[in-house]
Protein backbone atom coordinates (compact mmCIF):
# COMPACT_ATOMS: atom_id res chain seq x y z
CA UNK A 1 0.00 0.00 0.00
CA UNK A 2 1.11 3.57 -0.74
CA UNK A 3 0.62 6.63 1.42
CA UNK A 4 -2.47 8.69 0.64
CA UNK A 5 -3.59 12.28 1.21
CA UNK A 6 -0.33 13.49 -0.31
CA UNK A 7 0.84 15.15 -3.54
CA UNK A 8 2.88 12.92 -5.85
CA UNK A 9 5.04 14.08 -8.73
CA UNK A 10 3.20 13.06 -11.89
CA UNK A 11 4.75 14.66 -14.96
CA UNK A 12 7.38 17.12 -16.05
CA UNK A 13 5.56 20.18 -17.29
CA UNK A 14 7.85 20.67 -20.29
CA UNK A 15 6.79 17.27 -21.66
CA UNK A 16 3.06 18.08 -21.68
CA UNK A 17 2.07 20.50 -24.44
CA UNK A 18 -1.27 22.27 -24.81
CA UNK A 19 -4.09 20.10 -26.20
CA UNK A 20 -2.10 16.95 -25.45
CA UNK A 21 -2.53 14.06 -23.04
CA UNK A 22 -0.40 11.23 -21.69
CA UNK A 23 -1.25 7.93 -20.01
CA UNK A 24 0.63 6.93 -16.88
CA UNK A 25 0.35 4.41 -14.08
CA UNK A 26 0.84 6.04 -10.69
CA UNK A 27 0.47 4.21 -7.37
CA UNK A 28 -0.91 1.28 -9.36
CA UNK A 29 -3.73 3.41 -10.79
CA UNK A 30 -4.26 4.27 -14.48
CA UNK A 31 -4.16 8.05 -14.88
CA UNK A 32 -4.70 10.33 -17.86
CA UNK A 33 -2.82 13.62 -17.57
CA UNK A 34 -3.69 16.39 -20.03
CA UNK A 35 -3.12 20.09 -20.62
CA UNK A 36 -6.16 21.98 -21.88
CA UNK A 37 -6.31 24.74 -24.49
CA UNK A 38 -5.72 27.37 -21.80
CA UNK A 39 -2.55 25.66 -20.59
CA UNK A 40 -3.97 24.21 -17.37
CA UNK A 41 -3.16 20.58 -16.49
CA UNK A 42 -5.77 18.12 -15.22
CA UNK A 43 -5.90 14.42 -14.40
CA UNK A 44 -8.61 11.77 -14.77
CA UNK A 45 -8.86 8.06 -14.11
CA UNK A 46 -7.85 6.53 -17.44
CA UNK A 47 -10.80 4.16 -17.80
CA UNK A 48 -14.03 4.86 -19.66
CA UNK A 49 -16.95 3.88 -17.37
CA UNK A 50 -18.88 2.47 -20.35
CA UNK A 51 -16.73 -0.46 -21.48
CA UNK A 52 -13.46 0.05 -19.63
CA UNK A 53 -11.25 1.12 -22.52
CA UNK A 54 -8.49 3.63 -21.69
CA UNK A 55 -9.67 7.17 -22.38
CA UNK A 56 -6.12 8.05 -23.40
CA UNK A 57 -6.59 5.86 -26.49
CA UNK A 58 -9.11 8.40 -27.76
CA UNK A 59 -8.89 12.04 -28.85
CA UNK A 60 -8.51 15.32 -26.99
CA UNK A 61 -9.40 18.69 -28.52
CA UNK A 62 -8.12 20.81 -25.65
CA UNK A 63 -11.52 20.86 -23.92
CA UNK A 64 -12.91 17.33 -23.81
CA UNK A 65 -11.59 13.78 -24.03
CA UNK A 66 -13.43 11.54 -26.48
CA UNK A 67 -13.44 7.77 -25.97
CA UNK A 68 -12.29 5.92 -29.08
CA UNK A 69 -14.85 3.11 -28.63
CA UNK A 70 -18.25 4.84 -28.66
CA UNK A 71 -17.38 8.53 -28.65
CA UNK A 72 -18.45 9.30 -25.08
CA UNK A 73 -16.98 12.68 -24.13
CA UNK A 74 -15.68 13.90 -20.77
CA UNK A 75 -14.61 17.37 -19.65
CA UNK A 76 -11.66 18.23 -17.42
CA UNK A 77 -13.81 17.71 -14.32
CA UNK A 78 -14.51 14.12 -15.37
CA UNK A 79 -18.17 14.73 -16.15
CA UNK A 80 -19.70 13.13 -19.23
CA UNK A 81 -20.93 15.72 -21.72
CA UNK A 82 -22.08 13.58 -24.65
CA UNK A 83 -23.15 10.02 -25.53
CA UNK A 84 -23.56 9.91 -29.33
CA UNK A 85 -25.66 6.72 -29.36
CA UNK A 86 -28.55 8.31 -27.46
CA UNK A 87 -31.60 9.32 -29.53
CA UNK A 88 -34.14 12.03 -28.81
CA UNK A 89 -36.65 11.07 -26.17
CA UNK A 90 -34.55 8.43 -24.42
CA UNK A 91 -34.50 9.06 -20.69
CA UNK A 92 -30.87 8.96 -19.64
CA UNK A 93 -29.15 11.59 -17.53
CA UNK A 94 -25.70 12.03 -19.08
CA UNK A 95 -24.62 14.22 -16.16
CA UNK A 96 -24.81 11.21 -13.83
CA UNK A 97 -21.92 9.59 -15.71
CA UNK A 98 -18.38 10.49 -14.82
CA UNK A 99 -14.83 9.38 -14.20
CA UNK A 100 -12.69 10.15 -11.19
CA UNK A 101 -10.94 13.51 -11.27
CA UNK A 102 -7.67 13.87 -9.37
CA UNK A 103 -6.64 17.23 -7.90
CA UNK A 104 -3.83 18.40 -10.16
CA UNK A 105 -1.61 21.47 -10.23
CA UNK A 106 1.61 22.76 -11.75
CA UNK A 107 4.26 24.27 -9.48
CA UNK A 108 7.65 25.52 -10.71
CA UNK A 109 7.33 23.54 -13.93
CA UNK A 110 6.28 20.28 -12.26
CA UNK A 111 2.84 18.65 -12.38
CA UNK A 112 1.63 17.14 -9.12
CA UNK A 113 -1.40 14.92 -8.47
CA UNK A 114 -3.08 14.52 -5.10
CA UNK A 115 -4.00 10.96 -4.17
CA UNK A 116 -6.45 10.86 -1.30
CA UNK A 117 -9.50 12.51 0.18
CA UNK A 118 -10.34 16.00 -1.05
CA UNK A 119 -11.00 18.29 1.89
CA UNK A 120 -10.67 21.97 2.75
CA UNK A 121 -7.54 21.05 4.73
CA UNK A 122 -5.55 19.54 1.86
CA UNK A 123 -1.83 20.19 2.16
CA UNK A 124 0.08 22.25 -0.42
CA UNK A 125 2.28 20.56 -3.03
CA UNK A 126 6.07 20.70 -2.57
CA UNK A 127 7.76 23.96 -3.53
CA UNK A 128 11.40 25.04 -3.62
CA UNK A 129 12.12 28.29 -1.71
CA UNK A 130 13.86 31.31 -3.25
CA UNK A 131 13.19 30.53 -6.94
CA UNK A 132 9.67 31.90 -7.42
CA UNK A 133 7.88 30.53 -10.49
CA UNK A 134 11.11 29.53 -12.22
CA UNK A 135 11.00 26.33 -14.26
CA UNK A 136 13.79 23.72 -14.21
CA UNK A 137 16.89 24.59 -16.18
CA UNK A 138 17.31 20.91 -16.88
CA UNK A 139 15.49 17.73 -15.87
CA UNK A 140 15.81 13.95 -16.02
CA UNK A 141 13.37 11.07 -15.82
CA UNK A 142 14.57 7.56 -15.04
CA UNK A 143 12.71 4.32 -14.21
CA UNK A 144 13.91 2.31 -11.20
CA UNK A 145 12.97 -1.41 -11.14
CA UNK A 146 12.19 -1.53 -7.42
CA UNK A 147 9.68 -0.68 -4.73
CA UNK A 148 9.58 3.02 -3.92
CA UNK A 149 11.04 2.44 -0.43
CA UNK A 150 14.30 1.06 -1.81
CA UNK A 151 14.64 3.96 -4.24
CA UNK A 152 13.99 6.52 -1.51
CA UNK A 153 16.34 5.16 1.14
CA UNK A 154 19.00 4.57 -1.51
CA UNK A 155 18.90 8.22 -2.51
CA UNK A 156 19.04 9.53 1.07
CA UNK A 157 21.82 7.12 2.08
CA UNK A 158 24.89 9.26 2.97
CA UNK A 159 27.45 6.44 3.00
CA UNK A 160 27.20 5.01 -0.52
CA UNK A 161 28.74 7.99 -2.33
CA UNK A 162 32.44 6.98 -2.32
CA UNK A 163 31.55 3.53 -3.65
CA UNK A 164 28.60 3.96 -5.99
CA UNK A 165 29.55 7.44 -7.25
CA UNK A 166 33.31 7.03 -7.42
CA UNK A 167 34.48 9.25 -10.28
CA UNK A 168 37.17 11.84 -10.96
CA UNK A 169 34.55 14.61 -11.08
CA UNK A 170 32.82 13.67 -7.79
CA UNK A 171 34.44 11.25 -5.35
CA UNK A 172 37.66 9.30 -5.11
CA UNK A 173 38.33 6.17 -3.13
CA UNK A 174 40.74 8.08 -0.88
CA UNK A 175 38.28 10.87 -0.08
CA UNK A 176 36.47 9.03 2.72
CA UNK A 177 36.50 10.88 6.02
CA UNK A 178 34.33 11.34 9.08
CA UNK A 179 31.39 13.71 8.83
CA UNK A 180 29.09 15.19 11.43
CA UNK A 181 25.89 16.95 10.39
CA UNK A 182 23.06 18.48 12.38
CA UNK A 183 19.53 17.33 11.51
CA UNK A 184 16.18 18.73 12.55
CA UNK A 185 12.51 17.96 11.93
CA UNK A 186 10.94 19.71 8.94
CA UNK A 187 7.59 19.83 7.15
CA UNK A 188 6.39 16.20 6.99
CA UNK A 189 10.00 15.10 7.17
CA UNK A 190 13.47 16.23 8.21
CA UNK A 191 16.38 18.33 7.02
CA UNK A 192 20.13 18.45 7.17
CA UNK A 193 20.66 21.89 8.69
CA UNK A 194 22.33 24.44 6.41
CA UNK A 195 26.12 24.03 6.38
CA UNK A 196 29.16 24.40 4.11
CA UNK A 197 29.20 21.54 1.55
CA UNK A 198 31.71 18.73 1.79
CA UNK A 199 35.20 19.72 0.73
CA UNK A 200 35.73 16.35 -1.00
CA UNK A 201 33.02 17.04 -3.61
CA UNK A 202 34.86 18.49 -6.58
CA UNK A 203 31.71 19.53 -8.44
CA UNK A 204 30.71 22.00 -5.71
CA UNK A 205 33.91 23.97 -6.23
CA UNK A 206 32.80 24.96 -9.73
CA UNK A 207 30.01 27.16 -8.33
CA UNK A 208 32.36 29.65 -6.70
CA UNK A 209 31.59 32.04 -3.88
CA UNK A 210 30.87 31.22 -0.26
CA UNK A 211 28.58 28.20 -0.30
CA UNK A 212 26.09 26.68 2.10
CA UNK A 213 23.69 23.82 1.50
CA UNK A 214 20.53 22.48 3.11
CA UNK A 215 19.05 19.12 2.21
CA UNK A 216 15.46 18.33 3.15
CA UNK A 217 13.16 15.36 2.75
CA UNK A 218 9.36 15.37 2.96
CA UNK A 219 6.69 12.74 2.51
CA UNK A 220 5.83 11.01 0.37
CA UNK A 221 9.22 10.94 -1.38
CA UNK A 222 10.61 14.37 -2.18
CA UNK A 223 14.21 15.48 -1.63
CA UNK A 224 15.30 19.10 -2.08
CA UNK A 225 18.94 20.20 -2.05
CA UNK A 226 19.22 23.97 -1.77
CA UNK A 227 22.67 25.48 -2.34
CA UNK A 228 23.49 29.14 -1.86
CA UNK A 229 26.62 30.37 -3.62
CA UNK A 230 27.07 34.07 -2.95
CA UNK A 231 23.98 35.85 -4.28
CA UNK A 232 22.93 32.87 -6.42
CA UNK A 233 21.16 29.58 -5.70
CA UNK A 234 21.33 26.14 -7.25
CA UNK A 235 18.62 23.68 -6.28
CA UNK A 236 17.90 20.07 -7.04
CA UNK A 237 14.46 18.53 -6.57
CA UNK A 238 14.27 14.75 -6.67
CA UNK A 239 10.80 13.19 -6.66
CA UNK A 240 10.29 9.44 -6.46
CA UNK A 241 6.86 8.23 -7.54
CA UNK A 242 5.65 4.62 -7.22
CA UNK A 243 4.34 3.13 -10.44
CA UNK A 244 3.56 -0.27 -8.93
CA UNK A 245 4.85 -2.44 -6.09
CA UNK A 246 7.93 -3.29 -8.18
CA UNK A 247 8.40 -0.18 -10.35
CA UNK A 248 9.26 3.39 -9.50
CA UNK A 249 9.84 6.54 -11.53
CA UNK A 250 12.50 9.02 -10.47
CA UNK A 251 12.42 12.61 -11.69
CA UNK A 252 15.28 14.98 -10.98
CA UNK A 253 14.98 18.69 -11.71
CA UNK A 254 17.82 21.21 -11.41
CA UNK A 255 17.30 24.97 -11.04
CA UNK A 256 19.94 27.67 -11.01
CA UNK A 257 20.18 31.45 -11.07
CA UNK A 258 23.83 31.56 -12.21
CA UNK A 259 23.64 32.79 -15.85
CA UNK A 260 27.03 31.32 -16.72
CA UNK A 261 25.78 27.80 -15.99
CA UNK A 262 23.22 27.83 -18.81
CA UNK A 263 25.76 27.63 -21.70
CA UNK A 264 27.34 24.69 -19.88
CA UNK A 265 24.08 22.70 -19.76
CA UNK A 266 25.05 20.36 -22.65
CA UNK A 267 28.21 19.49 -20.70
CA UNK A 268 26.50 19.16 -17.32
CA UNK A 269 23.66 16.87 -18.45
CA UNK A 270 25.85 13.78 -19.13
CA UNK A 271 27.38 14.01 -15.64
CA UNK A 272 23.99 14.33 -13.94
CA UNK A 273 22.55 11.45 -15.97
CA UNK A 274 25.59 9.29 -15.18
CA UNK A 275 25.14 10.06 -11.47
CA UNK A 276 21.50 8.93 -11.50
CA UNK A 277 22.32 5.88 -13.59
CA UNK A 278 24.83 4.78 -10.95
CA UNK A 279 22.03 4.86 -8.36
CA UNK A 280 19.71 2.92 -10.66
CA UNK A 281 22.36 0.30 -11.46
CA UNK A 282 23.04 -0.40 -7.78
CA UNK A 283 19.32 -0.67 -6.97
CA UNK A 284 18.86 -2.99 -9.95
CA UNK A 285 21.61 -5.27 -8.62
CA UNK A 286 19.99 -5.12 -5.18
CA UNK A 287 16.83 -6.73 -6.58
CA UNK A 288 18.71 -9.99 -7.16
CA UNK A 289 19.28 -10.35 -3.43
CA UNK A 290 15.84 -9.10 -2.46
CA UNK A 291 14.26 -11.95 -4.45
CA UNK A 292 15.17 -14.18 -1.50
CA UNK A 293 13.43 -11.92 1.04
CA UNK A 294 16.47 -11.44 3.32
CA UNK A 295 16.23 -9.73 6.69
CA UNK A 296 17.80 -6.29 6.16
CA UNK A 297 19.74 -4.12 8.60
CA UNK A 298 19.71 -0.41 9.39
CA UNK A 299 22.52 0.89 11.58
CA UNK A 300 23.17 4.12 13.47
CA UNK A 301 24.09 6.79 12.38
CA UNK A 302 24.55 6.22 8.67
CA UNK A 303 21.10 4.66 8.26
CA UNK A 304 19.21 6.95 10.63
CA UNK A 305 17.59 8.85 7.75
CA UNK A 306 16.15 5.56 6.49
CA UNK A 307 14.83 4.84 9.99
CA UNK A 308 13.22 8.27 10.08
CA UNK A 309 11.62 7.62 6.69
CA UNK A 310 9.90 4.46 7.92
CA UNK A 311 8.81 6.18 11.15
CA UNK A 312 7.39 9.09 9.17
CA UNK A 313 5.48 6.69 6.94
CA UNK A 314 4.01 4.89 9.93
CA UNK A 315 3.01 8.16 11.60
CA UNK A 316 1.36 9.49 8.43
CA UNK A 317 -0.51 6.23 7.80
CA UNK A 318 -1.76 6.26 11.40
CA UNK A 319 -2.94 9.84 11.02
CA UNK A 320 -4.72 9.03 7.75
CA UNK A 321 -6.40 5.93 9.16
CA UNK A 322 -7.50 7.39 12.50
CA UNK A 323 -7.95 11.07 11.74
CA UNK A 324 -5.65 12.14 14.57
CA UNK A 325 -3.25 15.01 13.74
CA UNK A 326 0.10 13.96 12.25
CA UNK A 327 3.00 14.16 14.70
CA UNK A 328 6.50 14.27 13.27
CA UNK A 329 8.53 11.54 15.03
CA UNK A 330 11.91 13.04 14.07
CA UNK A 331 13.94 14.73 16.81
CA UNK A 332 16.83 17.12 16.31
CA UNK A 333 20.22 15.45 16.62
CA UNK A 334 23.71 15.25 15.17
CA UNK A 335 24.57 12.27 12.99
CA UNK A 336 28.11 11.03 12.37
CA UNK A 337 29.36 8.69 9.67
CA UNK A 338 32.26 8.14 7.28
CA UNK A 339 31.91 8.76 3.57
Amino acid sequence: MFLKNLWYFAQRGDLLKRRSMVAKTLLGEPVLIARDADGHPFALRDICPHRGIPLSAGAFDGREVECCYHGWRFNREGRCTAIPSLVEGQKFNVERVGVRRYPCCEVQGNIWIYFGDETDEMIDPPEIPDIGDRRPNTAFTMPFPCHVDHAVIGLMDPAHGPFVHRAWWWRSGSSIHEKAKAFAPALRGFKMVRHPPSSNSAAYKLLGGEMTTEISFQLPSVRIEHIRAGKHVLCGLTAVTPVSETETELNHMIYWTQPWLTPLKPLLRPFARAFLKQDRDIVTMQQEGLKHDPKLMLINDADMQAKWYYRLKDAWAKSTDTGVPFENPVKAQELRWRS
